[in-house]
């Protein structure tokens, strides 16, 4: 079976792929082809090609908040990257095409339209954002993460299966988390991570308050590239004892075990934190981000809803280490959004989604040796 892969825009898109992908693996052992198609020019090679997975580039652009001009450009680049998906699917033959949305799966949705390609659609946020709402008309099947989602989409074929997360998140206890990062079961914990590439604002306000924050838990800090710089050097400030408490570090692939082991994350409300905060049985205080058209506002609220986190606006980013200190400091209401964490996990979602893309599927004839050589002499 060949599958490709789409999504792309930022690290949300990549990763529930990468879970799905473990749970096609799963079912259908080594008779598994899968290969990436998508954009080059965030870094999406390097996280994909991890993974062990042929990556396929194909030119994409965002078209929201664009003035006249690069919006044609950004069309233009559209343009072209459909041409160059089609192209590429076309030799490739996949059996099937999953995407998990943002504007870099665009050009290679189309193309599986065009190629009569069965086509499923992960819907990871609440609410769609551009890309999703052209793909939900290409789509053979779609998948959502909530069902709030549903009134976003065509409920006919549409299935919520909720957030592919790693399987990390599964394999780990908060015990061998904690102990695995030199933790006690009694210590003070809390995560902060802005975003795939970091989030300034977060990060400028927990600085502020380091002193404070370190002296009431050990705070582990994922700033992104750009920041990174900044926290370390806040950190020799501390001194030796609470510098000990503060871990800071621009990526972690061990996020899992971080959150597991925490008692608080401080998060924006990006599309993954539907998925990891539940996975991870973990309260948060979310701040949701006021671009790409404000989408994170409904990620945050059905976390908020659901009992699991509490919302900081950005515009209140002053009040964030306040609002720590109070949560961190409250046994009670930690104990009870762990509880409504947990109740909003879907443990199955990857699995799920595979069995969607596996019924799609319908293998392609695959030309003999003799009949591509017969091509190339032709």
């Amino acid at each position: 079976m060949r599958i490709a892969l789409t999504g792309g825009g930022t690290g949300g898109h990549i990763l529930p792929a990468m879970a799905v992908l473990d749970a096609l693996r799963a079912r259908t052992g080594a008779d598994l082809d899968v290969r990436w198609f998508g954009p080059d020019d965030r870094g999406e090679r390097a996280q994909v090609e991890r993974f062990g997975l042929v990556f396929e580039s194909v030119p994409a652009a965002g078209v929201r908040g664009r003035g006249p001009i690069r919006l044609v450009k950004s069309f233009a680049r559209l343009g072209s990257g459909t041409l160059t998906a089609v192209r590429k699917l076309r030799r490739y033959r996949p059996d099937a095409v999953f995407s998990t949305g943002g504007y870099g799966s665009f050009p290679c949705s189309v193309a599986a339209r065009l190629l009569r390609k069965p086509l499923v659609v992960f819907l990871p946020d609440v609410e769609p954002g551009w890309a999703v709402k052209a793909e939900k008309k290409l789509a053979t099947r779609m998948a959502t993460t909530t069902e709030a989602a549903l009134a976003f989409l065509p409920r006919k074929k549409t299935v919520v299966t909720g957030y592919p997360v790693r399987k990390e998140f599964f394999a780990l206890t908060r015990e061998n988390a904690r102990s695995a990062l030199g933790l006690r079961m009694d210590d003070r914990v809390v995560v902060v991570a802005g975003a795939t590439q970091g989030a300034r604002a977060i990060n400028a306000a927990i600085f502020k308050e380091l002193r404070t924050l370190t002296k009431a838990a050990h705070v582990f800090h994922v700033t992104g590239q750009a920041d990174y710089g900044e926290a370390a050097g806040q950190r020799e400030t501390l001194g030796a004892e609470l510098a000990a408490r503060y871990q800071v570090a621009s990526f972690r692939d061990d996020l899992p075990a971080v959150m597991l082991a925490a008692d608080l994350g401080v998060f924006r409300a990006g599309a993954s934190t539907l998925g990891e905060i539940p996975a991870a049985g973990l309260p948060a205080i979310l701040v949701p981000g006021t671009y790409a058209g404000g989408h994170q506002r409904q990620n945050a609220q059905w976390l908020a809803d659901g009992g699991a986190a509490e919302i900081v606006e950005e515009a209140a980013l002053a009040k964030l280490p306040a609002r720590i200190l109070a949560l961190i400091g409250d046994e009670t209401k930690l104990a009870n959004m762990r509880q409504a964490a947990r109740a909003l996990a879907k443990p199955g979602a990857a699995d799920a989604i595979a069995q969607l893309v596996i019924e799609v599927a319908r293998p392609s004839p695959r030309p003999s040796p003799a009949s591509g050589r017969a091509g190339e002499e032709r």
